[in-house]
């Protein structure tokens, strides 16, 4: 697969694994790097937080040496704010900034911040100006098709974006109306394609090698954003990646392999988030890897009372019927 360029950044592949809140944590980073993802990019952040020195922020921005290249994502609605924290974060070990103006939640709407900004182009604009312009870095965004079905304004928004200095794009190809309901408009980002000529990266259903080749051929986008599709299948990059090469589609994990790969993904978050925290973590990601395979729901309710590693253990024995 072949790889492209993001300003002066170069990504040596078409695999991405998308920024999800409560997720794509410093561990399972590592992890989706290590089956393939070619960047990766951090929860997102907000500028606020890292300006008023929130405690739970530091840890967000922490990056290691083998997951480069990584984006790290910032959301905030004040330009002046949001150029601020681009240079005060931009000596850490990062390599791409990228601005949220995607994320559907209310609690971010509602502060005319993520996906809101999309109703407002002007001041997006200002934003992306002054990121690029303080940030020191390539600077990306993160959209969506639209705010709702009256007003699908990817590709007016990404010629904007591109004009202050946007040097990538991602399109998810819903209306922040959607959510993730319903089907996710491929035909918006190869428009979005046709219309820049900065890097775009499609984002939206894809779950499997056969989505991730179709969308490729829909849209022609440089890359593919793996986001829902890699909870608890970090295995999805090189599935794809095979794929793609020769044609081959792997087998899913068995479920000896999946309960290593928790057992692994629990003892770094252990290390990274304390005992406590990190384990209680592993409880959503243990139901989403063990998805689809036997015996789910039994391990789902087992692992909703799991507080310690060695319960953790435990379970990844009976997991893998030892």
């Amino acid at each position: 697969m072949q790889g492209f360029n993001i300003g002066n950044v170069r990504i040596n592949g078409n695999l991405v694994l998308g920024p999800m809140a409560g997720v794509t944590d410093l561990p399972f980073r590592i992890l989706c790097k290590e089956q393939g993802a070619n960047l990766v990019y951090t929860e997102m952040i907000s500028a606020k937080g890292i300006y008023y020195n929130n405690k739970n922020t530091a840890s967000l921005l922490e990056t290691s040496k083998s997951e480069h290249p990584v984006a790290v994502q910032l959301f905030g609605s004040e330009p002046e704010l949001m150029a601020l924290i681009a240079e005060r974060i931009k000596d850490k070990d990062f390599d791409i900034l990228d601005i949220n103006m995607g994320c559907p939640v209310p609690k971010i709407v509602n502060n005319g911040e993520g996906s809101a900004l999309m109703k407002n182009q002007k001041l997006a604009g200002k934003i992306i100006k002054a990121v690029s312009g303080a940030a020191g870095k390539p600077v990306t965004v993160k959209i969506r098709k639209g705010f709702d079905d009256s007003s699908t304004n990817a590709v007016e928004f990404a010629i904007m974006a591109e004009e202050n200095g946007a040097k990538a794009i991602a399109v998810h190809g819903r209306t922040r109306q959607q959510y993730y309901g319903g089907k996710a408009d491929w035909d918006i980002i190869r428009k979005v394609k046709e219309a820049v000529k900065i890097p775009v990266i499609a984002s939206g259903d894809i779950f499997s090698p056969k989505d991730a080749l179709r969308c490729m051929e829909e849209t022609n986008c440089d890359a593919l954003m793996l986001a829902r599709g890699a909870r608890g299948n970090p295995w999805i990059f090189v599935q794809i990646k095979t794929f793609m090469e020769t044609g081959e589609l792997l087998e899913k994990p068995g479920i000896k392999e999946v309960a290593d790969m928790v057992l692994r993904h629990g003892r770094m978050l252990k290390e990274f988030k304390g005992e406590l925290t990190g384990i209680r973590e592993m409880r959503k990601h243990i139901a989403w890897y063990t998805t689809g395979y036997r015996n789910s729901s039994q391990l789902r309710r087992m692992a909703n009372k799991i507080e310690t590693y060695k319960q953790l253990e435990e379970l990844c024995k009976i997991m893998s019927g030892g």
